[in-house]
């Protein structure tokens, strides 16, 4: 899967994110993260952070994207 989003289920700023790849049509794999920081190695093990949302995408130059604006720019970018 080219698309990755590390998120919350309760996380506004996640949903700002999930809305954007529904209305794009996008296909992603989702990984929800616990909502205790402390509690979220996975995501820490790949970025260095706890912060989420974080997206994850093979068509794009860095490693990952770790603002939910940030995010929805790129979205709208690369795939409108």
């Amino acid at each position: 899967m080219a698309i990755e989003l590390y998120d919350r289920e309760q996380c506004p700023y996640s949903q700002k994110v999930r809305d954007k790849l529904a209305e794009l049509e996008l296909e992603y794999d989702e990984t929800v993260v616990p909502d205790a920081h402390s509690d979220r190695t996975n995501v820490q093990d790949r970025t260095g952070q706890t912060g989420v949302p974080v997206l994850f995408d093979d068509n794009m130059a860095e490693e990952f994207i770790a603002d939910s604006t940030e995010i929805v720019a790129y979205l709208d970018r690369q795939y409108s």
